[in-house]
């Protein structure tokens, strides 16, 4: 599992939508929806934004540790 299927499972896991998180890092929903089917690459601003979001280390969601 790479960070962005943690990143997904962490959605689906709070039950958020993709619209919900996609506001947190001021992007449409389409926009997102773009990131988790890999169609647009997930910058690492909005990386650390979901990191804090989620209350996870980058580490845990990289695997570092």
């Amino acid at each position: 599992m790479d960070y962005l299927d943690k990143i997904i499972a962490l959605r689906i896991d709070n039950d958020l939508s993709q619209k919900e998180v996609a506001s947190v890092i001021h992007k449409s929903q389409q926009g997102y929806d773009h990131i988790e089917k890999r169609r647009a690459k997930l910058s690492i601003e909005d990386f650390v934004k979901l990191c804090k979001f989620y209350k996870k280390s980058a580490d845990d969601l990289l695997d570092l540790r």
